[in-house]
């Protein structure tokens, strides 16, 4: 009998789980249940518009859903158009790939007001997801964006660059205009940790550096290495890649380039200051010093940064997810092994779990197969046939009468080649929809 599994959500790491679940031995047909009209996740909605080289991982994650023995259902939300019970009358075993697309919070005074913006907010507008507004307040001449990773990176590159320098990428034309009109001119990048210890790939940094209308400034102040610094860059390959770029940028003067990003070490967040009204004006920071085991501590001395705007990027957290229990302190569904747990820390029959809401936001999007591997290795040892109802076209008979305008493989085909021939009218590889309406028409289906 074929085994019937419904993979929640269309991201990475669910297509992944699926690719892997028709590899395997066993007769499997798998439904992807994806709450937006596109699928691809992060890779779509979390990836800057100025990197096409790793968005080229969409040829494989399609290939995988053009796969018989997979069909992609989008614009269907868990918990509002499904519930967990309704799936257990389909499908055999439900696996959980939601991701984690919240942003973590700094925990500081004054991070409620006006200007200081989650990370994962902003990327979702400048990649054009469709359940964020349209517009975005860039009137900030001078930002401060805390985080050394990747995202933080991601976030003062789209700050500093030119409207036009990303003109090229696939930016709906509202990104554009937000863009064009910005008033940033200096983007400062706050690090707790000392330089060794930056988060960003060797390659994201020198980025940086690729646009001629944005000078980087490594401040010499906190970019200090101790000996546990020294050990962990010998231990490491990326660490040291890194470390020899920024200290071939370090206490360089700007060349006179209308934008800046400026790279703090050794400074840790303390209040964000302002007032409800006009919003954020200052953001305070204390020096923290190295203690000679990787970490840091405070020292006191505090700085305020003349800002107008605080962009948080310190790590993405995910949501609870309805019927299933949730670690708020982990902020991941509780598993084992992809198993998931009951309240008594028993796992649940059928239900499984994989990527970031699996193990939290860590590791690149490829990390997220081996994940899957585990998760689908325990899925087809435990599994069953249980579900009463195993014909696929009762799923589509189940969403009609809720009148739920579910987007197929073939609808998004539709709307893919729309986005791509919106881009070839200006030299582009594609031009996003957003609005989840035109997305629908695009895609054949209003």
């Amino acid at each position: 009998m074929t085994l019937r599994v419904a993979i929640v959500g269309g991201g990475p790491a669910g297509i992944y789980a699926a690719d892997l679940l028709t590899k395997s031995e066993t007769d499997v047909s798998v439904d992807i249940l994806e709450r937006l009209p596109a699928p691809f996740g992060l890779v779509r909605y979390g990836v800057a518009p100025d990197h096409p080289r790793i968005k080229e991982i969409v040829k494989a994650l399609q290939r995988v859903l053009a796969k018989p023995e997979v069909r992609f259902l989008g614009n269907v939300t868990y918990g509002v158009d499904v519930k967990l019970d309704d799936l257990r009358e389909f499908y055999d075993a439900v696996v959980i790939a939601t991701g984690a697309m919240a942003d973590r919070d700094l925990g500081i005074p004054g991070e409620d007001l006006p200007g200081s913006f989650g990370a994962a907010d902003f990327v979702c507008w400048y990649d054009g997801h469709p359940d964020v507004a349209r517009e975005w307040p860039l009137e900030a001449r001078s930002v401060a964006v805390v985080g050394a990773g990747n995202v933080a990176l991601d976030v003062a590159r789209v700050l500093a660059k030119t409207g036009d320098e990303m003109l090229t990428t696939d930016i709906p034309a509202n990104v554009y205009a937000g863009l064009a009109a910005k008033q940033a001119t200096d983007v400062h990048v706050f690090a707790r940790r000392g330089p060794a210890y930056a988060k960003f790939s060797p390659l994201e940094l020198r980025e940086l550096a690729h646009s001629p209308n944005v000078d980087v400034v490594v401040h010499p102040e906190g970019f200090e290495v101790d000996d546990a610094s020294m050990e962990h860059i010998t231990k490491n390959k990326q660490a040291k890649m890194v470390m020899n770029t920024l200290s071939n940028w370090v206490g360089r003067e700007p060349t006179g380039k209308p934008h800046r990003i400026h790279l703090h070490f050794l400074e840790q967040p303390v209040e964000i200051l302002g007032d409800p009204v006009d919003g954020v004006s200052t953001f305070r920071t204390e020096r923290t010093r190295l203690v000679g085991d990787g970490g840091v501590e405070g020292t006191g001395e505090v700085t305020d940064w003349d800002v107008q705007a605080v962009y948080r990027a310190v790590g993405y957290r995910s949501t609870p997810i309805p019927d299933l229990p949730f670690d708020n302190r982990a902020a991941v569904i509780p598993n084992d092994e992809g198993r998931v747990l009951d309240l008594d820390g028993k796992p649940m029959a059928g239900t499984f779990v994989t990527g970031w809401i699996k193990r939290g936001p860590v590791g690149l999007i490829g990390h997220t197969k081996s994940d899957a591997a585990q998760t689908v290795a325990h899925l087809l040892e435990d599994t069953t046939s249980t579900a009463a109802e195993r014909d696929p076209a009762a799923v589509n008979a189940y969403f009609t009468e809720r009148g739920v305008d579910v987007v197929e493989f073939a609808n998004w085909e539709s709307l893919d080649n729309h986005e791509i021939a919106l881009g070839e009218a200006d030299g582009r590889i594609r031009v996003k929809v957003v609005a989840r309406e035109e997305m629908l028409r695009a895609a054949g289906l209003a």
